[in-house]
């Protein structure tokens, strides 16, 4: 009997990765990679730093493109975010899914927030919005049967493209605007 084969060569990174210096030095992977120099933006997948707020590549995403939008604070709960964070992170949630809209030209997104575990939040201790692109056809038998999502695309490649579409929007910083 053969078996098809799903190469994915760029996780043989991850899997083998042992150096200290990819542990997080907390708990929480968004308040690691804000405490993070700016120029390691790119090796941690980070998209967007806001005043208040981080945009980032979802590690472990449901679908090319899924980002996570986070007040840098650490807060659990929506109760928690002042002003300045709710304001900030509906514009950035505006501004990533333009931006998404303009370099991968999906048919429609996914965007929700899961509150405390039970609710699918796998990181129940740092709020954070999701943002999923979707595409018609997006869905198809390798999740039913295989229990296998495939992502066309590296989070290297995907991280540029937003970059390049970043730079190109006149309001990149992530504050308020059209």
């Amino acid at each position: 009997m053969s078996h098809d084969r799903l190469w994915a060569p760029w996780r043989l990174a991850y899997v083998q990765s042992t150096d200290p210096a990819d542990t997080p030095k907390h708990d929480c992977f968004l308040c690691h990679y804000r405490d993070c120099e700016a120029t390691d933006d790119a090796k941690n997948l980070v998209v967007l730093r806001g005043e208040h707020c981080l945009v980032v590549l979802n590690r472990f995403p449901y679908n090319n493109g899924h980002l996570l939008i986070a007040p840098r604070e650490h807060k659990a709960d929506l109760r928690d975010l002042n002003d300045a964070e709710l304001l900030e992170s509906n514009h950035l949630l505006q501004k990533m899914v333009s931006v998404i809209e303009q370099s991968m030209s999906p048919d429609g997104f996914n965007v929700g927030l899961n509150l405390g575990r039970v609710a699918g939040a796998g990181l129940p201790g740092h709020i954070h919005w999701h943002i999923v692109p979707r595409w018609n056809g997006d869905t198809n038998f390798m999740p039913v049967l295989g229990d296998t999502k495939v992502i066309p695309q590296s989070l290297e490649a995907l991280y540029e493209i937003l970059q390049a579409a970043l730079a190109s929007d006149t309001n990149a910083t992530g504050t308020p605007g059209p």
